[in-house]
């Protein structure tokens, strides 16, 4: 009997581009692909390990799952991704319910672990995570069929005291630039009209395979791939964050102007007991050289409140600099202790309730910024890839250059003649608090 297998995938967009290679494989070997997990015989959970809150997740889902044994056709519960690869031991001893688990770095083996799983040997393929995905890989893609990801790396060297992933993901490794403009152009022929770049660490691409930074050289020749019109760029370290890259983007019009650049704090006693790139001088001299550079640019980032040792001045003085700086979008995340980082073994560990009030109270600063920001696109006329029609407001919806799928504002269009997966031309007339509205140019 042939599997119906099912994927159900939690985390970032790199776990997504796993699954989606994982779909592939076994789509391959002949296995169907089923999307009503009730269907399934065999369910492969691909899990995110990255704070404690993922971690919940991940584990409830498994447990939520494994009641389909009793109630569905589930024959197998196979759990994949971050989660795996760092607690390995404990799944396997804690969860009987699982029936096979595979690592960040052995997930191109599936086809041989499910079929040891259905067989009931509980099979655990997790080692070192050394493997980066090649173009020649079968690949499911489960977004829209006009936009999608493509990694460029994987892992991470910069070893910030909070951070879990080079335990969970190893070594920074680039994919080879012909591969990935391979996959490009395979994409590119299947419709896909929107690339979005992502890494741990997407601006030390190139550094191990070639002779220095060669992002700048990366996006250009992504551009040039036929049937490409915009090319986005995720995870931007800004410690190599270079002028030539900067140049880059502002010349080539099919590169977004967009910027995301997580940068997690703006004190520099803070900055320096995350192991982090810099100070806020020179955080503050990039910004300004990026705008300078990119006029009209869109800057997102990510800030963690509450890491140990975080003083009320400190949190005060953020909100400063958040305020003079003005990003057009602001993710912020509580410090989350996980073991084996170096901040877990630091004194001065903040109370939650003093994170949540703190995260809450940096979003609403970031809330009523977002929301003057977007007035400056009043009147402007914007490139806007359309993705859905709703009916009941009679509106088509679709986002900018300057925000990215999933995480960012939408754009409301009116019009008579839009296409669903083009990109057309919108007058804005509205600002809202995160999102604009406009009208079809005829």
């Amino acid at each position: 009997m042939t599997e119906k297998i099912n994927i159900v995938t939690l985390g970032c967009e790199k776990n997504l581009v796993d699954s989606e290679i994982m779909s592939g494989l076994v789509h391959e070997r002949g296995y169907t692909l089923v999307d009503e997990k009730e269907e399934a015989t065999v369910i492969i959970v691909n899990t995110c390990g990255f704070i404690d809150e993922a971690k919940e997740q991940s584990v409830n889902t498994i447990l939520e799952l494994a009641e389909l044994k009793e109630t569905a056709k589930l024959k197998a519960l196979i759990v994949s991704g971050c989660l795996t690869q760092r607690y390995k031991e404990q799944l396997m001893d804690e969860m009987p319910e699982i029936d096979g688990i595979v690592g960040t770095g052995d997930f191109h083996n599936i086809v041989q672990i499910v079929d040891e799983a259905v067989r009931g040997s509980r099979p655990v393929w997790v080692g070192n995570p050394v493997f980066n995905y090649e173009e020649a890989l079968p690949r499911k893609v489960s977004t829209p069929r006009y936009t999608t990801y493509v990694k460029i790396a994987e892992g991470c060297d910069n070893n910030c005291t909070f951070c879990s992933i080079p335990i969970m993901r190893g070594a920074f490794r680039s994919r080879s630039m012909e591969s990935i403009v391979a996959e490009v152009g395979a994409l590119a022929a299947q419709g896909v009209k929107e690339i979005s770049l992502i890494a741990q660490d997407s601006t030390n691409y190139g550094t191990d395979l070639y002779d220095g930074f060669k992002l700048p050289e990366l996006l250009n020749r992504v551009s040039e791939v036929e049937g490409i019109e915009w090319v986005r760029l995720h995870y931007a370290y800004p410690g190599f964050f270079t002028d030539e890259l900067i140049r880059t983007m502002a010349d080539n019009p099919k590169i977004c102007k967009y910027v995301d650049m997580p940068l997690q704090h703006s004190e520099d006693a803070i900055l320096k007991r995350m192991r982090r790139p810099g100070r806020q001088q020179d955080i503050r001299s990039l910004v300004k050289r990026i705008r300078e550079m990119i006029p009209g640019v869109s800057l997102r980032t990510s800030i963690i409140v509450g890491f140990p040792g975080e003083t009320e001045e400190d949190f005060e003085r953020l909100c400063d600099f958040v305020r003079e700086i003005g990003f057009d979008r602001l993710g912020v995340f509580t410090y989350s202790n996980e073991e084996g980082t170096p901040a877990s073994r630091l004194p001065d560990q903040i109370p939650d309730e003093v994170k949540e009030w703190r995260a809450n109270t940096l979003m609403e600063l970031q809330r009523q910024l977002t929301s003057d920001r977007g007035s400056r696109y009043v009147g402007q006329v914007l490139d806007v890839l359309v993705e859905r029609y709703d009916g009941r407001s009679d509106v088509y919806i679709g986002r900018s250059q300057y925000d990215a799928p999933e995480i960012d504002g939408e754009v409301f269009v009116r019009g008579s003649n839009v296409g669903i997966g083009e990109i057309t031309k919108v007058r804005i007339t509205h600002a809202f608090e995160y999102d604009l509205s406009g009208e079809e140019l005829q």
